[in-house]
C-alpha cells in the first residue's frame, strides 16, 4: 500500500504540472497564450528622448525691474538700456543677447520689457508683451523692489510673491507654449549695503528713497536696524526659494541656482551714482553668469 500510494501521488504531480503549463501558469505569474509575442510586436521607447532645453536660442526677451534697465549704470537716476546684461549693446557688457545671437541679431531678434520700479506683481503685464513676441528665451530678474520697500513691513508677502510669478508663467505658456525661461535669484541686498555705505555718496543718494528697508539709516547698527535689515534679508532667501520652486515645475524653465544671490558685488560692480545698482562691469558680470547658465548642458 505505501508504494501504491507513492505512485499515486506522483502521478497527481506530474498531472498538475502538465495542468499547470497548458493553462500559461497564470497561477505562477508567467506569461499567458501569445503574451511573449504581444511583447515583441510593441513598439520600442526610444533610447534617450530629444532635450527639451535648447543652449542656442535664436530670440530673447527680457521682463524685470531696474538692474535689467541698466538704471544709474551710465548716469544719475535714469536708465540705460543699452548696458542691459540682458539685451543691451554695449560692447563693455557684451550682453546675453549679444553673447547668443550677435551683434547685428540681437538688434533685431531681443527686446527689453522690463521696468525700474516694477515688482513682481507687474510681472504678468510684462511677460504678455514679451510672450507676444514669439522668443526662443525669456529672461527674469524680479523680486528686488518687492523686497526694497519704504518698510520692511510693506514688503510684498511671500505668498503674493509666488503668485504672481505663478501668473506670470501661465501668461507665458498661453501664447509661447515653447519659449525657454531664465530665471535670474534676487541679489544679496544685505551685500550692497555693506559694500556701498562706505562710500558717503553714494549714502547721501541712498536718502533719495532707494531700498530704504534696507538702506535706510546706512549707518545706524543698533539692534532694531541690524533685525530690519536681517529680515528683508530672510524676504530675499525666501523670494528665491519660490523662484526656485516654481521654475522647476516648468520643463522649460531654468533657475540660476542662486548665482546672483551668491555673486560678491565689489565697489567696481556697483554704480558709483548710488552705489547699489550694477555698474556697466557689474552689468557684464551678470551676462556672463546668464550666458553660462543658458548655454549648459541640461542635468
Amino acid at each position: 500500500m505505501p508504494k501504491s500510494s507513492h505512485r499515486s501521488r506522483a502521478v497527481a504531480a506530474v498531472t498538475a504540472a502538465v495542468v499547470l503549463g497548458a493553462a500559461g501558469c497564470d497561477v505562477l505569474g508567467g506569461d499567458g497564450p501569445g503574451e511573449s509575442d504581444a511583447r515583441e510586436r510593441q513598439p520600442k521607447p526610444s533610447a534617450s528622448p530629444a532635450p527639451v532645453w535648447d543652449s542656442s536660442p535664436a530670440s530673447l526677451a527680457a521682463v524685470g525691474d531696474s538692474i535689467t534697465r541698466g538704471f544709474d549704470a551710465c548716469s544719475v537716476l535714469s536708465d540705460c538700456p543699452e548696458v542691459s546684461w540682458a539685451t543691451g549693446d554695449s560692447g563693455e557688457v557684451n550682453s546675453l543677447a549679444v553673447r547668443l545671437l550677435g551683434v547685428a541679431k540681437a538688434a533685431t531678434h531681443s527686446w527689453n520689457y522690463a521696468a525700474s520700479g516694477a515688482r513682481m506683481a507687474d510681472l504678468p503685464a510684462q511677460m504678455a508683451r514679451a510672450a507676444a513676441k514669439k522668443p526662443a528665451l525669456v529672461t527674469v530678474m524680479a523680486g528686488a523692489n518687492d523686497a526694497c520697500r519704504a518698510s520692511a513691513e510693506a514688503m510684498t508677502p511671500v505668498a503674493a510673491f509666488r503668485s504672481g510669478f505663478e501668473e506670470s508663467l501661465r501668461t507665458l505658456r498661453r501664447s509661447a507654449p515653447a519659449a525657454q525661461v531664465y530665471v535670474a535669484s534676487v541679489p544679496n541686498l544685505k551685500r550692497l549695503w555693506s559694500q556701498g555705505r562706505t562710500n558717503v555718496l553714494g549714502k547721501q543718494v541712498w536718502k533719495l528713497g532707494i531700498c530704504p528697508s534696507m538702506l535706510g539709516d546706512a549707518d545706524a547698527l543698533d539692534s532694531a536696524a541690524n533685525l530690519r535689515r536681517e529680515t528683508v534679508q530672510k524676504r530675499v532667501e525666501d523670494y528665491n526659494t519660490v523662484l526656485k520652486e516654481v521654475c522647476a515645475k516648468d520643463l522649460r524653465c531654468r533657475f540660476d541656482g542662486g548665482a546672483v544671490y551668491e555673486f560678491r558685488f565689489g565697489t567696481d560692480q556697483l554704480s558709483h551714482w548710488d552705489w547699489f545698482h550694477p555698474s556697466k562691469d557689474g552689468q557684464a558680470r551678470l551676462a556672463e553668469i546668464a550666458y553660462r547658465k543658458v548655454t549648459a548642458r541640461a542635468a
